[in-house]
């Protein structure tokens, strides 16, 4: 079936699935040229917002190596030297790891883009002869800088605060700002700007760009964050108490043009992307921007054994990412009932490991060529943040958590449940999120990371993971970036 996409300019790498360039679209080298010579028609600011997106590309990889590994689902082990395994092992010196200096890398070079376009829109916007589109580029442009901020106040708490073009002499000068400063002076303003000016869907050709519900749910993660404890650490969390304006986004999203589709396995059908869950996804097309997500979580040694060849295998040796005993245990507490674990998880193996979102018979050329959207938000978990601010917030009644959390299992086939706590949430969220990049943030922002994650390593009797503490909630500084100009910014704590 011939997917009607929004065709987006990626870099991609063999093997981790992260950086390296193969320019396919002729796109604006906006991180290198001045806005005079870059915008010159309004085909150019297209190609321009076009590439803003690119620095998308990378998401899945990363909330896969730097979330779901860094969580209690996932127990790697390790065959040598490799990049994720300190991030696995919560090992204090991992400032020089590859992840963490892409992590920042990927989402400023984004950040900068968007400032070119954005500054461009302001002196030359008169170019596009559409006020209707104009506005509209400016609406994603400016969702896209608030989401790849997002990510960076979740992954390294105090980042620099940067929202225009910059000379390389001019971002040596600009210290790390504290996360209240980024929340409050760009990522809430550009997501609610982005929530009243984005429309509401877009025809088949631009299905991919971001609508005003993307932006409304994403700021109602926004706010559930800031929601969060502190921890004593200078990281996403202010202890703001803003559930209410949380919940007030997500009923709206609720109320908009998603549905909640009763077969779990169909959301992430190659041949129904796009569907009526997802509210906002990365868009990916074999031979054009393939995926590597979907085999980076599998090991090289499956492939061969099953299909004979490691062609779709993701790099990483001998290396195995099992899913952890606690949480297959967690589905099986439900005497082996629930759907969503078979789906998940690749059981007929020594080691399970997570397989949502591979098709075989509908594979890409390699494994990075994958053809699936990774969807980053979808109506379940729009449903399960409501949850949690009515839990966390007060804010509503259990029978209204108790629909919820009951939608869900049902749909997994699991029978209903009453009185159910956060506690009940999150595991119900772990289990139906598996593989979607989604506990880690959720731990995190519960204030439950610290305590979870340590009963969980005495539990599975785990002696290669360290034990966890509040500064590993946040990943440290770059070391590249505290050697650029030594003395600008200050390493995070206990690292």
């Amino acid at each position: 079936m011939k997917k009607q996409i929004f065709y987006i300019i990626f870099c991609a790498t063999v093997g981790t699935g992260i950086i390296s360039c193969d320019d396919q679209l002729n796109q604006l080298p906006i991180s290198t040229t001045t806005t005079e010579s870059s915008f010159n028609n309004a085909n150019d600011f297209t190609q321009a917002v076009n590439g803003v997106y690119s620095a998308l590309k990378n998401y899945p990889a990363l909330v896969y190596w730097m979330g779901e590994m860094r969580s209690d689902n996932i127990n790697a082990l390790h065959d040598g030297n490799r990049d994720w395994q300190g991030i696995n092992d919560f090992d204090v010196s991992i400032s020089t790891t590859g992840y963490v200096n892409t992590a920042w890398r990927n989402d400023f070079n984004g950040i900068f883009n968007a400032n070119a376009v954005l500054e461009a829109l302001l002196t030359k916007g008169n170019l596009i002869h559409n006020e209707a589109l104009r506005v509209r580029y400016e609406a994603e442009v400016r969702f896209l800088r608030a989401f790849l901020y997002f990510q960076l106040v979740r992954t390294f708490g105090k980042v620099p605060y940067v929202d225009k073009v910059l000379t390389v002499p001019e971002v040596s000068t600009i210290p790390r700002s504290p996360v209240a400063e980024i929340y409050e002076g760009l990522i809430i303003p550009d997501l609610e700007f982005a929530a009243a000016n984005l429309p509401e869907a877009y025809a088949a050709g631009d299905i991919g760009r971001a609508t005003q519900y993307a932006a409304k749910g994403m700021l109602a993660a926004v706010y559930l964050t800031r929601s969060g404890p502190t921890y004593g650490i200078e990281g996403p969390g202010l202890a703001s108490n803003e559930y209410d304006k949380a919940l007030a986004l997500l009923n709206e999203v609720l109320d908009g043009p998603f549905s909640f589709i009763d077969d779990y396995g169909s959301i992430f059908s190659y041949n129904n992307e796009n569907n009526e869950e997802v509210i906002f996804d990365i868009q990916f097309a074999s031979g054009i921007n393939g995926a590597a997500f979907p085999s980076l979580l599998t090991p090289v040694a499956f492939w061969t054994a099953t299909y004979g060849s490691n062609t779709y295998g993701n790099g990483q040796g001998s290396s195995n990412f099992n899913v952890s005993r606690d949480l297959l245990a967690s589905y099986d507490a439900t005497d082996g009932l629930d759907t969503r674990k078979g789906f998940n998880i690749q059981l007929s193996y020594s080691n399970p490991f997570i397989k949502k979102y591979i098709d075989y018979a509908n594979r890409g050329r390699n494994r990075t060529d994958w053809p699936i959207n990774f969807i980053v938000l979808r109506y379940t978990e729009i449903l399960f943040l409501k949850a949690e601010a009515l839990l966390l917030g007060n804010l509503g009644n259990q029978a209204e958590v108790d629909e919820i959390v009951n939608k869900v299992r049902r749909r997994a086939g699991l029978q209903p449940v009453s009185g159910a706590t956060f506690d009940t949430v999150l595991e119900e969220k772990r289990k139906e999120f598996l593989g979607e990049g989604v506990r880690w943030n959720d731990l995190v922002r519960s204030g439950r990371a610290v305590t979870i994650m340590n009963a969980w390593l005495a539990k599975d009797d785990i002696k290669t993971i360290n034990e966890i503490t509040a500064n590993h909630l946040i990943y440290p500084v770059p070391a590249d970036e505290l050697g650029a100009k030594p003395g600008l910014y200050q390493q995070n704590l206990g690292y």
